[in-house]
């Protein structure tokens, strides 16, 4: 198990992040605590908030990266930037986090374990609500997954859009350039499906998640509308390719 002294040359911490404001240093500052190295990818924000992180860049010189994107191209687009810097330098698995503290930096040693453990498979965080949680968020979501099952033929997607995750790199990579969907909120769906349409095995792990109050500086870049029309788009799409599929799918089953 890695501790804070030592730094993972296979496994590596990546938190994409758009203007997560104060929230950004906190979630950073408790991650380094569990985890070394940690990549930060700043996706075009204008909030001034990679500011806050140079204190602890200066902590963590060799364990903290900070990459900054000229735009805002989305989070799968900064995930795919960050994993393919990360492959070249030779890591092999990325777990990745929300910058907003709404995931437990206490799980992130159990997630890598598991990895460790398991190296071949995807590890999906499955969320456990508190009061926190709006409604109609977590009421939506099982649509979601209910699609996200019947597309993998119930492959072990407990969460389709859960963002705290390990995947092996390479597979991942491969996912992406398969498609030039999932850069933006469609991401952990669609990477879920077409990871398990390349048989990667699943491993889930109950983890509890956090809605941050406004007031207490919670920030999400989630519109109800937009989002929503975005998701609908991406199951029509991964059901037709589905359909192309099943064949394949019913006899690996």
């Amino acid at each position: 198990m890695n501790n804070k002294r030592e730094l993972s040359n296979t496994h590596l911490l990546l938190v994409p992040s758009y203007n997560t404001g104060a929230l950004l240093k906190v979630s950073i500052e408790e991650a380094l605590q569990q985890w070394l190295p940690v990549w930060v990818i700043i996706d075009g924000s204008d909030d001034g908030s990679e500011a806050l992180l140079e204190s602890l860049q200066a902590q963590y010189p060799d364990a903290l990266v900070v990459i900054k994107l000229a735009k805002n191209s989305g989070k799968g687009a900064a995930i795919l930037t960050g994993i393919t810097q990360a492959q070249e330098q030779g890591f092999t698995h990325v777990l990745t986090m929300d910058a907003d503290h709404q995931h437990p930096a206490d799980y992130i040693q159990p997630f890598m374990q598991l990895s460790i453990d398991n190296p071949r498979a995807m590890i999906l965080g499955e969320p456990v609500f508190d009061a926190s949680a709006p409604m109609i968020r977590v009421k939506g979501r099982r649509i979601s997954n209910w699609w996200a099952n019947l597309e993998t033929l119930g492959w072990g997607i407990h969460d389709s859009l859960f963002g705290m995750r390990v995947y092996p790199i390479q597979d991942l990579i491969a996912v992406m350039h398969s498609t030039r969907w999932a850069r933006r909120f469609d991401f952990e769906p669609e990477v879920a499906v077409r990871m398990a349409w390349r048989a990667v095995p699943i491993v889930n792990i109950a983890t509890p998640v956090r809605y941050i109050a406004k007031e207490e500086g919670g920030v999400s870049q989630f519109k109800y509308g937009r989002d929503n029309v975005l998701l609908i788009g991406m199951h029509i799409r991964l059901f037709a390719g589905f359909l192309l599929r099943l064949p394949q799918l019913l006899l690996r089953r």
